[in-house]
């Protein structure tokens, strides 16, 4: 929730910080995107701090310290007098974005049991707000450093219940059999079981991304002006946001009943025919005579179809994953790579859209982002897995993907 305020603070924002004559914080668009997109480049060297430290201080330690920084990027936006400090304080909470997501989905995969582990996705930020500092430690963490009795304790706390021995052993074996060879950043791409999870992480990542979803985010509030709906733009904008949220936790609670692969197809699909129909609109409404008045309603109908269908599956399923498909030996460095290439992902794509819209219209970056739903079928092949004989690798690394 901390990290979704600061990438959805640019939508209300930008418009004003645009049209402000007069003030040190006027900014033209290209100024504009480069403050938005500022957190991303941020979570680059927060994601690195984070992959060194959280084998050290302990996942909920890595956690809770994002706080800080967190604060006081909002401390520096409220009395900012100029550009440069934007630009500093959304670094900063970039920073802490980068250390969080790093840390977040490892720190689930570790603690929840795997059929409750998309509700528990969903639940974490907004128990994190009130109470985290309470919450245990990760079993796995504390085996890890060889505090069994603390695992134990731990384990019992998590699952209500005192008979943890029979968990406790598996934990304890898969840590030692994950941990026996000191993992490095190069496993991830020599071991083949390791191979195949970032093709996995690349291929959801990167059409999560290619949605336009982090764009549409930052920009929101200027599609729906632009669209010149009779609904306001804020309104609209709240509207949009509101749905959002309230979808990311329903949603999250069926992943585990209806499975992943049927989830994103869905997802992907409906995405991109919502953002068709958005830039069919703003086609018709940009090159054309046709008078577009008597349908208007139709792109706050579309991006709001828009992220219904993406908070089905593509909002939370990639960052469950993360915690599921890597190895402990090797998950600080997978997860950090996997934070550093969306972020990556999500400047580039959120740059593009500021660039073609400017050039070319607002229709032509929806149209791009439409034609990205071919990512579905690198998807499926990453999940669907090969028949037949496997290697004891590829099992342990596919009976979650394919949950």
């Amino acid at each position: 929730m901390t990290s979704g305020m600061h990438y959805g603070w640019p939508s209300p924002s930008l418009p004003q910080l645009e049209k402000v004559v007069n003030s040190t914080l006027t900014l033209n668009h290209d100024e504009g995107s480069w403050m938005a997109v500022m957190p991303l480049i941020g979570a680059l060297i927060g994601a690195l701090i984070a992959a060194t430290i959280v084998d050290i201080l302990g996942r909920k330690r890595t956690i809770i310290i994002t706080c800080f920084p967190f604060f006081a990027a909002w401390i520096m936006i409220a009395f900012s007098k100029s550009v440069i400090v934007l630009y500093v304080a959304r670094f900063i909470a970039g920073v802490a974005d980068g250390w969080a997501f790093t840390a977040v989905p490892m720190y689930i995969g570790e603690i929840a049991e795997p059929k409750i582990r998309a509700l528990i996705s969903s639940i974490v930020p907004i128990l994190a707000l009130l109470t985290f500092i309470w919450m245990p430690e990760s079993p796995y963490y504390l085996v890890m450093k060889s505090h069994h009795e603390d695992a134990k304790k731990n384990l019992q706390i998590l699952r209500g219940r005192e008979d943890v021995e029979i968990e406790l052993n598996r934990v304890s074996k898969a840590v030692n059999a994950q941990t026996q060879n000191s993992g490095k950043f190069l496993d991830l791409f020599i071991t083949k079981s390791n191979r195949k999870a970032v093709f996995i992480m690349m291929a959801l990542r990167g059409a999560q991304q290619l949605s336009g979803t982090t764009a549409i985010t930052f920009y929101t509030q200027l599609i729906f002006k632009e669209a010149g709906d009779d609904i306001s733009s804020e309104l609209a904008t709240i509207i949009y946001f509101s749905v959002q949220v309230l979808l990311t936790v329903l949603c999250s609670s069926i992943v585990d009943r209806a499975g992943r692969r049927p989830l994103l197809i869905l997802s992907l699909s409906g995405s991109a025919l919502a953002l068709f129909l958005e830039g069919t609109y703003f086609l018709i409404k940009t090159r054309t005579g046709i008078d577009t008045s008597s349908f208007s309603y139709l792109p706050v109908i579309s991006l709001i179809g828009f992220v219904i269908f993406f908070s089905i599956g593509m909002q939370s399923i990639p960052i469950l994953m993360l915690g599921e498909l890597f190895p402990a030996n090797v998950k600080a460095f997978a997860l950090c790579l996997a934070d550093m290439y969306f972020c990556v992902m999500a400047t580039i794509v959120s740059k593009f859209f500021q660039i073609v819209k400017d050039s070319f219209g607002m229709d032509v970056p929806f149209y791009v982002f439409t034609t990205k739903g071919k990512s579905l079928e690198e998807i499926q092949h990453f999940l669907g897995g090969k028949t037949g004989k496997e290697s004891h690798d590829e099992k342990v690394e596919k009976f979650e993907v394919v949950a």
